[in-house]
């Protein structure tokens, strides 16, 4: 079955979902949800993401070469998607949404308390994709809340994190597997 090619990378999916949280160069903040993202390398640490060039998240991190990828549960899904929704540049998501900014160490960017995982991000680069401006971060900090994350292993079902499937479909992880 052949599908509209206009959706060709639904099949890539469930995709992770990552709040993005910037500011501007005046220090507004700004929130918006992403699932085109992907770990690029270990070491040096480093994190990609394609953002529209329009968006508001692309704007504040060519100018303030910050960010922070926030890692949300079912929980706060109709959160999340309210920080999807187009308001003025200088709106702060965080708080239209309901959800709570954590101070960060690194960056001057807040995270989202309500994640159970903030990246905080220096920008190392940055590369017209396309349609897309992918923008590669480098990782200063990470923060997992309790239980999510032990004996170097991340508890993927504690931590329950959001898979994009394409509009407002989203799925979970159900069950995890290994390989013998």
């Amino acid at each position: 079955m052949e599908i509209d090619f206009s959706k060709w990378y639904r099949v890539l999916s469930p995709r992770p979902v990552a709040l993005i949280s910037t500011v501007n160069e005046k220090g507004k903040v700004n929130a918006a949800p992403f699932s085109f993202v992907m770990p690029c390398s270990v070491e040096p640490p480093l994190v990609e993401f394609a953002s529209d060039p329009e968006h508001h998240t692309a704007k504040n991190i060519l100018k303030t070469k910050e960010f922070v990828l926030n890692l949300p549960d079912e929980k706060i899904l109709d959160k999340l998607w309210k920080c999807a929704e187009d308001y003025p540049e200088g709106v702060n998501e965080i708080e239209k949404s309901g959800l709570t900014e954590r101070s960060s160490k690194q960056v001057k960017v807040p995270g989202i308390s309500e994640c159970f995982a903030s990246i905080e991000c220096k920008l190392h680069g940055n590369y017209v994709t396309g349609d897309h401006i992918t923008f590669v971060g480098e990782v200063v900090r990470v923060y997992v809340a309790d239980g999510c994350f032990r004996h170097g292993e991340f508890l993927v079902k504690k931590a329950n994190p959001l898979g994009h499937v394409g509009g407002k479909n989203f799925g979970l992880v159900g069950k995890i597997i290994k390989v013998k």
